[in-house]
């Protein structure tokens, strides 16, 4: 029974995100003050309650500032004569093109405001008109032609203008990636190569001490991110900017699940691997965010992902690859504090080893020798002795 229940676990955790994807107070920003602009928070408001999570700006450059320093997703500058909705697809493709449909939502509901009006003005014209008839003012039949033709001109000249909804991509992704595709499915591969990382390090019988296992995790996370750079900038072009900063993105992200799994497998043995890789596989990788963006995810799933090396690692790449690192401290520190963590295990998780096999043995924690038995000789404890310690210097 245990079997089923994990795999209808598994699927849940990657199903009810992705089925529940839906925006939840988004930053977006807001251009201006004007009446135009309350409208269509107001309307944005009515039509999705708590979808976004609006910013006033005074002006367009300082909701690009906003949109590049990620205090915002996008913006709205609503005018008279049009929409302009400024995106970063490098922050989430999957938001930037739900602000460019809401843009030109606005700017249908907009058009269909201005035809209302200019119809309601028709009606009010032709009323007025009907009633000045009925009033009896004397007009010539060559006057009333010339005021019929007058007001067929003004109805024409006031015809409602069709208010057009622009889109400007303040942060584009690479061209070579125009989707994001490539940078959104790195973070399973990733996920994977470090538990593995963690796994060989800490079963590896080659390694006998605990330092030797530390600096293999370093120098094969380093090396393993380097291969992934290479492919992913060299070979697809999907990560055009900062280089060396972003490979050191890429070693610590996978430093950070292969130290913390190498951590737990030190100190659970093998189901150690099992409870690190549900960890970081189907709660990690399925609450990251990467293929949409933490603010999509059901109330919940979003603050546990960023929480957890795989949604902090997407996060903190995304920032440095496209924004220059702005917003990517709080990531930084997830990171950072796995990384610890987990290292931490690996190098003192003997000791703990230790005192259990003291404790299980029947020995005091120290590692002395219980008293002999009467008539038994000591010889045998003396051995027993020697073997265990050789064996913690192996550890």
């Amino acid at each position: 029974m245990a079997l089923p229940i994990a795999i209808a676990l598994a699927v849940m955790a990657f199903a009810w995100p992705a089925g529940r994807i839906s925006p939840r107070d988004v930053p977006v920003g807001i251009v201006g003050t004007g009446p135009a602009s309350q409208h269509a928070v107001e309307a944005l408001t009515r039509q999705q309650p708590g979808a976004f999570d609006f910013r006033l700006y005074p002006d367009q450059q300082a909701a690009r500032s906003a949109i590049r320093s990620r205090d915002v997703y996008g913006a709205f500058a609503v005018s008279g004569n049009g929409i302009t909705v400024l995106k970063a697809t490098a922050a989430s493709p999957s938001v930037a093109q739900l602000l460019t449909d809401v843009g030109q939502k606005l700017a249908d509901k907009a058009t269909q405001q201005k035809a209302a009006q200019h119809k309601a003005a028709e009606r009010k014209a032709a009323e007025r008109k009907a009633a000045e008839r009925k009033s009896g003012s004397a007009h010539s039949p060559a006057k009333a032609h010339q005021q019929a033709g007058d007001g067929q001109g003004a109805a024409g000249a006031d015809s409602p203008v069709q208010i057009v909804a622009t889109s400007v991509d303040v942060v584009p992704v690479a061209t070579e990636d125009p989707r994001g595709a490539v940078f959104s499915s790195s973070v399973f591969p990733l996920t994977i190569c470090g538990i593995l990382i963690g796994a060989f390090v800490t079963m590896a019988r080659g390694l006998a001490r605990p330092r030797h296992r530390v600096l293999t995790l370093l120098v094969s996370c380093a090396v393993a991110a380097l291969g992934v750079y290479l492919v992913a900038q060299g070979f697809l072009g999907a990560l055009p900017h900062n280089h060396v900063a972003t490979w050191a993105v890429l070693t610590l992200d996978l430093l950070s699940v292969s130290a913390t799994a190498a951590g737990v497998i030190r100190l659970l043995g093998p189901v150690g691997l099992g409870l690190s890789a549900a960890l970081m596989v189907f709660v990690g990788n399925a609450f990251s965010g990467a293929t949409s963006a933490p603010e999509m995810l059901p109330e919940g799933a979003d603050r546990v992902g960023q929480w957890l090396p795989p949604g902090a690692g997407a996060g903190l790449l995304r920032d440095t690859t496209y924004f220059d690192g702005h917003a990517g401290t709080g990531h930084l520190t997830v990171l950072a504090l796995w990384t610890v963590c987990g290292l931490t295990a690996v190098m003192c998780g003997h000791w703990v080893i230790r005192e259990s096999r003291g404790t299980r043995a029947g020995t005091p924690a120290s590692g002395e020798l219980l008293p002999a038995l009467p008539g038994a000789g000591s010889g045998p404890a003396v051995r027993h002795h020697a073997h265990a310690r050789r064996h913690d210097g192996e550890d």
